[in-house]
Order: structure tokens, then sequence, then C-alpha cells
């Protein structure tokens, strides 16, 4: 029980008690409240302060309800047909002289439990994430189309090509007009040169399953290994893949 009914179950005992000693009229003025309230409610009190409860107002029957031949008739027809569809359902019970709506069938059958319940999801447990040690352990790279607003040619298309090292967070940028295997091979020659400059040597390089960077999910070329592939295994340079796209980056950076 709130606490917000219980302290109007409260107010209405006090309000019950001062009755009992000083009367309906003089509650009534001193409370505030009508004497068919007060008698309403010192009708249904009984001493305890639970009678004084709200009881629900939800109406046990209403002039359209399901009758009691029809809720028949719905539960016959779904158990000797248990794999049918809703319309078809509903379709075979107009057959038979059922009037209602789709909708009102729905509802009816929900409120039957004449649905299977869904099986629990397991809950989602993440892997632990492999900290790294050094520079140059594992590189992130992803690819984002730059946004018509950052861009001053109405007639320019570009792609954001993002690199960072896992362990020293230091970023790489560069920007192409299309989004291709060609595009992040010449990315990846880039960024191996700029990250030497830095003293750190690029050992992973962690991507996508994007078609820019593999051919993993293909269907025709699956066994063909993309421009961006066999460049990383001449740099030999280990290459990776996320099952999502983990960070995002700037598109303004």
């Amino acid at each position: 029980m709130s606490k917000s009914i219980t302290q109007d179950m409260a107010y209405k005992q006090s309000l019950m008690k001062y009755t009992e000693k000083y009367g309906v009229s003089r509650t009534s003025r001193k409370y505030n409240k009508s004497r068919s309230y007060i008698y309403f409610w010192k009708k249904r009190w009984d001493g305890s302060v639970e009678s004084l409860a709200c009881h629900s107002r939800r109406p046990h029957s209403h002039p359209n309800q399901h009758t009691e031949a029809e809720l028949k008739l719905i539960r016959d027809m779904r158990r000797r047909n248990p794999t049918l569809g809703m319309n078809e359902l509903w379709h075979r019970l107009r057959l038979r002289g059922y009037t209602r709506r789709p909708e009102s069938l729905f509802r009816v059958m929900r409120k039957l439990g004449m649905f299977s319940q869904e099986k629990e999801k397991k809950a989602y447990i993440p892997k632990p994430y492999q900290q790294m040690t050094y520079p140059g352990q594992r590189v992130q790279v992803d690819v984002k189309v730059v946004p018509r607003r950052c861009i001053t040619d109405p007639e320019l298309w570009l792609f954001q090509y993002t690199a960072i090292d896992e362990f020293t967070r230091l970023r790489f940028l560069a920007a192409y007009p299309e989004q291709s295997t060609y595009s992040s091979a010449d990315f990846l020659k880039k960024l191996v040169k700029w990250y030497n400059r830095k003293g750190i040597r690029v050992e992973c390089v962690q991507t996508d399953n994007g078609f820019e960077f593999t051919n993993r999910f293909s269907n025709s070329r699956k066994d063909l290994p993309t421009l961006f592939e066999r460049t990383a295994a001449d740099l030999g340079i280990r290459q990776s893949w996320a099952i999502w796209r983990w960070w995002e980056p700037s598109s303004t950076s």
C-alpha cells in the first residue's frame, strides 16, 4: 500500500472518530465535508483503518462484453486450431456467427491467457574489456559520413576515417570522397606512417564488418580478401573485427 493511500486512510479514521464523538453535522462543518460523504464512510467503517481503503471502481461487467456463448466458441475454436493466426481464426469465427471486431477478439484472447508466454530472454553479459598494456597493441579504425552542414561545397561528399590507439588515445583522422576498400587501404598506410613518427608500431587494427574493410559477410566474395586486408597483411598488421561500433568518431574534430 502506497504512502498517499495510508495518509488518506488515516485522515478518514480521524474523521470517523470525530463523528462518533460529536455527530455527523459537527464533523461536516469542522472537516468541510458533505454529510453524504461522512455517511458513506461511516457505513463502511468497522472500526479498522483497513475498512477505509478506497475500493476499485472498475465495473464488474459492461453491456457490450462477450457472452458466454461467444467465449465458448472462441475457446473451442482455439483448442481445435492451436496454430492458426489471428486473421484466419477471426475469419473462421465469423463463419460461425461471431460478430466482433478483430481487436475485440485479440483483447479477450489475451485476457483468457490463450497466447503462449514469451520465453524469458537471457540477460546480456558483456565480455570484459581487454585493457591494452602498451602503445600500438590495438588501434580502432572506423568511418562515418561527414554531415552536409560541415562541408562548404554542396556537391562534395566526404567520409571521415578515424584511428585511435586504445592505450595512448592518440587519434589520427583523414577524409576521403568515397567509402571503399581502396580508401580504407590508403588510410591504413597513412595511419601506420603517422603512428611510426610518434614512435608507435601498430600491431593490430580492429574494424567493424563493413565491406570497406572485409568480405566476411558477403554472399559471393566471402573468401576474397579486400584490398584493406591485403594491405594489412603486407604491413605485417594483425586484423580483428568488432561486433558493433563501440565508439563513434567526432565529425568536427
